[in-house]
């Protein structure tokens, strides 16, 4: 094969022209769709792009009422723990309040009634205490002395002692 200027310049012209033909043809009937389907990605990506951008805003405002929820459940977690604390510690110094006057009530109630025994044990030591002196008195002197006189005398002496 015989190259030739001519025939390289002639090889030039012709695939020049055909390209120049097929640029003209494909602007003419193809590069409106291939640009339309270009324009319709580049449309749906910045769509995607910006509901993703939505998305994420509304995420971020999800996650800070989340949190400021978060936050408001523990401050009345803690509210109501303070609360059960307070009344538990009034119910402990009411109870122990509570405690504390029946256990007075009670100890004066016992200290009423030794004090009342304690009487009663007395006056029934005095009068067992002044049969018992008359009898011996009488029993020591042969002598039946009058009862009475001798009873009198003896709570007397008796009150003297429980004086003193």
């Amino acid at each position: 094969m015989d190259l030739t200027i001519g025939t390289i310049i002639g090889d030039f012209i012709l695939i020049a022209g055909s390209f120049l033909l097929l640029i003209f043809l494909v602007k003419k009937f193809a590069w409106g769709n291939i640009t339309s389907i270009l324009d319709a990605r580049a449309e749906k990506i910045t769509n995607d792009i910006d509901e993703a951008e939505a998305a994420r805003k509304k995420a971020e405002e999800l996650a800070t009422k989340r949190e400021a929820e978060l936050a408001g459940s523990r401050q009345e977690a803690t509210t109501i723990l303070e609360t059960a604390k307070e009344t538990a510690e009034k119910n402990k110094a009411h109870i122990l309040s509570e405690a504390n006057q029946e256990a007075l009530r009670l100890k004066e109630k016992a200290q009423l009634e030794i004090s009342q025994n304690k009487e009663e044990a007395m006056n029934s030591i005095k009068g067992d205490v002044a049969d018992l002196t008359v009898n011996l008195a009488g029993k020591l002197l042969s002598q039946q002395l009058d009862s009475e006189g001798h009873r009198q005398l003896i709570d007397r002496y008796l009150n003297e002692l429980g004086d003193a």
